[in-house]
């Protein structure tokens, strides 16, 4: 449900940015037609005075275009790209304690606020959902200093994406990303014994629980089409914290094979908590955390709920 309506119609500034370095090559041509015509539709309903569009590749570009934005006041700002793409630009709205209106088309490598917005990627549909004006509140996180809008993790999943290139992340499908969890995990066991702990707490309740892996979640969804916490929603401020107990190869096997069938819940080596404030120490120094699919923070790991959430029209 949609939190109120806006009259699109009235916004003095918009800006569509495109990232092109966004998403698998397979879909490029078609996300660049799609993009086309949710240009051309801005276009006609703006005109030259109103309407602007940009381009970027970097998270460096990101940044200047978020400064951008914030400086000139934009209404609204649609992102062709993906959650990469949203969380760069978010953080410097934050900073800048600036509140744009936001708009997502699904052009990423990870499209979960898309999805849970139910974004279409036909460019034509897409602006005439945008344009009745539903408006859906994002709750943020943030983990240490930096934001995320659906998830981070902090154990295998982490280890995944921090050990997965740039260059790679265009090719590998969510599911591609659960199976070589596992197999990464089986890897290091095939070694040693799986040698990462975490201590977390939940609330500041002066109880710590040990996990061999962490995830917390805002989102519906995770790694694609899948689900961890059943009543997730990013338009709600509330954390899932999952913590994975089991340690063994046969243990991390399981648990993608019942994140992929959804059924994770039942597995009872496997504890969900909903949560305002979670803290997550690990047993080695600066372990690689992940927000929205990007390695961007360490442990000791502090996440909590921010204050004022995002407005997007979707």
């Amino acid at each position: 449900m949609g939190w109120k309506k806006v009259n699109i119609k009235n916004f003095k500034r918009v800006l569509l940015l495109h990232n092109t370095s966004s998403g698998p090559r397979a879909y490029s041509l078609f996300t660049k037609q799609q993009v086309r015509i949710v240009e051309a539709d801005l276009m006609l309903a703006y005109g030259e005075e109103r309407f602007q569009k940009s381009k970027v590749k970097t998270y460096e570009d990101m940044l200047k275009i978020g400064e951008k934005i914030c400086a000139e006041k934009i209404s609204w700002v649609i992102v062709a790209g993906g959650d990469g793409s949203l969380r760069a630009l978010v953080e410097t709205f934050i900073k800048h304690d600036y509140y744009p209106y936001v708009s997502v088309y699904p052009a990423g490598t990870v499209n979960l606020v898309a999805k849970e917005l139910s974004q279409q990627s036909d460019g034509a549909r897409w602006f005439a959902n945008v344009e009745k004006g539903n408006v859906m509140p994002v709750w943020l996180g943030k983990g240490n200093d930096r934001i995320f809008l659906t998830v981070a993790g902090i154990g295998v999943d982490s280890l995944v994406v921090d050990n997965v290139k740039a260059s790679e992340k265009k090719y590998l499908s969510s599911l591609a990303y659960l199976k070589q969890g596992g197999l990464m995990a089986g890897q290091e066991l095939l070694l040693h014994h799986w040698k990462y702990k975490f201590q977390v707490m939940i609330d500041d309740d002066g109880k710590w629980h040990n996990a061999t892996s962490v995830i917390v979640t805002k989102s519906k969804y995770y790694a694609g089409k899948f689900s961890l916490a059943k009543g997730g929603s990013i338009s709600k401020p509330v954390l899932y914290v999952c913590l994975f107990t089991g340690g063994k190869a046969v243990d991390f096997l399981r648990y993608t094979a019942l994140i992929a069938a959804d059924l994770l819940s039942l597995d009872n080596t496997v504890k969900i908590i909903e949560a305002q404030k979670v803290q997550i120490k690990c047993n080695v120094k600066n372990f690689a955390a992940e927000l929205d699919g990007d390695s961007v923070a360490t442990s000791p790991l502090d996440i909590s709920i921010l204050p004022t959430p995002i407005k997007f029209i979707s």
